[in-house]
């Protein structure tokens, strides 16, 4: 069931409902209707949980650029039944290339669709956020409440229930709050002591938006290079559009705030930055004025020591964001997903065990998939001189000559993750 901005009410769970491990059923609460918020819904209430889902945005926020499934991600949509529906929905990316400012590709990297070792800088399941967030509301909307519109702005709670207040002054009551609101996470700010600060830096930060694709625009990823730390990046992902990210190293007060101004300010801040930089910038500056879509963002990582108090737990972003260089932002949120859905159903009548063992069983696979970011590397892709950067394609051109990119990954006994293996599912999906 699917509510717009209605107060929130009770009508759609009454009564008392047992789950098929035989015991009373929770009522949950999740804040935030993106991947993990719906991955968590579909898990619980294939347990037979009550599961009320509210999102800030007034409809579901199909909407995002490009992102990749890997390792034991692609393992957690498979249980979910939706590999063969993400399979229909991937994008056509064969890998990256790296251009000069001709356009001329000095290296490619292409994808590894052996199925066997690692994803490269492509993964085989690559696919458009939204595509994603469809296919897991689809799979949800039959058994979740889903109210748009509003968002929890507090909660109070006790030893036996969770009172939420939301933003159009209503409150309920519930068993358990899953905060699932992302990176900039409101549950997990109250959550932890006034003034921690769980953002760990990396000095990078990043914007992108969509502009229509022209013939030249292919299905390989063209990355250029520009001094002073600065890269652009191309990709499409329909006949019809192309994506385009901004990035760049940069440790300002300017550059740390910019991204909560008005997009406007944003965008002349991305110009302003890269005005300057060649090859198809002009472009892609043109088309930022009318683009339907508009994101920046700093690159950065949370980190906390604890995800849970009380009957208050968070998931995906908002426990663990590993950030974008990590290639695992999305698998991780699928996963941790699984992991809490799991203990929960496992343990509903002892909160305090399950989720204690979701800590401790997702703990290891955050930490592999975080220390993933390596700083140092990250700024070798990003040189500051021009110097460098012929020398990094001169490089990775030879690589790529000798194959070492392509047999490296193929080869290779693990993807990102490591050898982390996925617990037993949540709940059995013919049960649904």
């Amino acid at each position: 069931m699917t509510l717009g901005n209605e107060p929130f009410t009770d009508r759609f769970w009454s009564g008392f409902v047992i789950t098929r491990s035989g015991t009373q059923s929770l009522r949950v609460l999740v804040a935030g209707g993106g991947v993990a918020g719906q991955a968590t819904a579909f898990w619980l209430t294939r347990d037979g949980h009550r599961v009320t889902v509210v999102e800030r945005f007034p409809a579901l926020r199909a909407t995002g650029a490009q992102v990749d499934l890997r390792g034991q991600g692609i393992e957690a949509v498979s249980r979910m039944g939706l590999l063969d529906a993400v399979r229909g929905a991937l994008v056509d990316e064969a890998g990256v290339a790296f251009v000069d400012a001709r356009g001329k590709a000095k290296a490619t990297i292409t994808a590894n669709t052996s199925g066997k070792g690692r994803q490269t800088l492509t993964s085989e399941y690559e696919i458009m956020r939204g595509d994603l967030v469809r296919i897991l509301h689809g799979a949800t909307k039959n058994d979740t409440e889903y109210v748009f519109g509003k968002s929890v702005d507090g909660f109070e709670q006790d030893e036996h229930k969770v009172i939420a207040h939301f933003s159009d002054g209503s409150s309920g009551v519930f068993d358990l709050l899953i905060g699932a609101d992302g990176q900039g996470s409101r549950i997990r700010r109250a959550l932890l002591p006034q003034g921690f600060d769980p953002y760990w830096r990396v000095g990078i930060h990043m914007a992108y938006w969509f502009i229509p694709r022209i013939a030249s625009d292919s299905n390989i990823r063209d990355t250029y290079m520009v001094p002073k730390g600065r890269q652009i990046m191309r990709r499409s992902h329909n006949p019809t559009e192309t994506q385009v990210y901004f990035v760049m190293r940069e440790e300002s007060e300017e550059s740390s705030t910019i991204h909560r101004a008005p997009v406007e300010r944003q965008q002349e801040f991305w110009a302003d930055r890269f005005r300057d930089a060649g090859w198809q910038t002009e472009r892609f500056l043109e088309g930022m004025k009318t683009s339907p879509f508009f994101y920046s963002q700093e690159i950065a990582q949370v980190r906390t020591d604890t995800w849970s108090k009380g009957r208050v737990v968070l998931v995906g972003d908002a426990a663990h964001c590993a950030s974008p260089y990590s290639g695992m932002g999305i698998s991780g949120g699928l996963v941790g997903a699984h992991v809490l859905a799991g203990e929960i159903n496992r343990h509903p009548g002892d909160l305090p065990t399950a989720l204690a063992n979701y800590d401790r069983t997702l703990r290891p696979f955050v930490d592999e998939i975080q220390s993933e970011v390596n700083p140092r590397l990250l700024r070798l892709g990003m040189p500051i001189t021009q110097r460098s950067i012929d020398v990094f394609q001169a490089i990775t051109a030879l690589a790529c000559f000798l194959h070492v990119p392509e047999l490296t990954a193929r080869f290779s006994r693990e993807d990102r993750g490591g050898d982390w293996q996925l617990p037993a599912d949540p709940a059995p999906i013919s049960a649904a």
